[in-house]
């Protein structure tokens, strides 16, 4: 693998603080348009890392090629878990606004007021990022994972389906999906994979190339089948709570931004890495990963943003440059690390 220069990890720790500066700003004068768009960035941003543990461990079940040429990026990956930190103090102090069921009578009419509630959602809050802090030491010091890696993806999946609906779902207290987490679960792999194939363009020969494409299109299909059976019953249901979570994210421009995700989170992607002879073009695959990450961080807006009364597009695009610049910076500095202990 190829250093990066440091100059690189500068201009992303730049990106990150001028991006810090404006959400800062945005807190001090209008704290109510940063939480929104900072939900959604945290959202996406949380795939990368957790995605990221979830293909380390499985590939410590599993085995094979893919997994040695993915290691350095994905355990760089994983490395950007810490952001969760701050990530998680703005959403902290903004829940009061996001979640209407922290308020007394939020949900008083609400079946699942067992589960929404501030005491339970602290302890949930607490017992996901000690179990991921165990994970993320445990993948990122290697060894004989393939002890705890089955109890390890059974942690990974539960933590992480319910943190979902803990960040996204319930912004609706009265909506309810039991494939939510599954779909949010796909997602993360989806774009921990895509990720990593963009940060290793042109590290993967041809046939590591269409393994790694393979593997994409697989999570593709599995994302864009479990988002599908979640509409399509939803649909045939025709429950006022759960369609008129779709009518606000399908009217007016959510409408144009869900037909987006349609073509280019799923249709494109998918007719780019099912031809075999385009599987082994690496032009091919890094713009379809690309476009993968693009369409996955959209999605994340998509869910989070209609539920807004208004949105600061300023605000949304520097909290997603906040993240990207920090996550960036943090996963070239794994990435140098890994490439001098090579």
């Amino acid at each position: 693998m190829t250093r990066t220069p440091p100059r690189t990890e500068g201009v992303a720790w730049a990106i990150a603080g001028l991006a810090g500066l404006a959400v800062l700003a945005g807190l001090v004068w209008m704290p109510r348009a940063v939480y929104g768009p900072w939900l959604a960035a945290c959202a996406a941003w949380l795939g990368w890392p957790l995605g990221s543990m979830a293909l380390i461990l499985a590939h410590a079940l599993t085995g094979g090629r893919w997994g040695d040429i993915l290691r350095p990026a994905l355990r760089a990956g994983v490395a950007t878990l810490p952001l969760g930190l701050p990530a998680l103090a703005v959403l902290l102090a903004g829940a009061g606004d996001l979640y209407p069921w922290l308020h007394a009578g939020g949900t008083a009419h609400a079946a699942n007021r067992f589960y929404l509630n501030p005491s339970f959602a602290l302890l949930r809050i607490a017992l996901y990022a000690g179990v991921w802090a165990v994970l993320a030491m445990a993948c990122l010091r290697g060894g004989r994972l393939a002890r705890i890696a089955p109890a390890g993806l059974i942690l990974l999946a539960l933590t992480f389906s319910f943190a979902s609906i803990d960040l996204t779902e319930s912004l609706d207290p009265h909506f309810n999906s039991s494939a939510y987490g599954l779909i949010a679960a796909a997602g993360a792999g989806l774009l921990a994979l895509a990720m990593l194939l963009v940060l290793l363009a042109g590290s993967a020969d041809g046939a590591a190339t269409r393994d790694l494409a393979r593997l994409l299109l697989g999570l593709t299909v599995l994302w864009a089948y479990l988002d599908f059976m979640q509409f399509l019953i939803i649909w045939q249901s025709n429950l006022p709570v759960e369609a008129a979570w779709y009518g606000r994210r399908l009217h007016g421009g959510w409408g144009a931004v869900a037909v987006g995700i349609v073509l280019l989170h799923f249709l494109l992607p998918f007719v780019l890495l099912m031809l075999a002879p385009l599987q082994v073009r690496r032009p091919v695959v890094l713009g379809a990963a690309a476009l993968l990450v693009t369409m996955e961080v959209a999605r994340n807006l998509w869910l989070v943003l209609p539920e807004r009364a208004s949105v600061s597009v300023m605000l949304t695009l520097a909290s997603l440059l906040l993240f990207a610049g920090a996550g960036a910076a943090l996963c070239l500095r794994t990435m140098q690390r890994e490439a001098a202990h090579a």
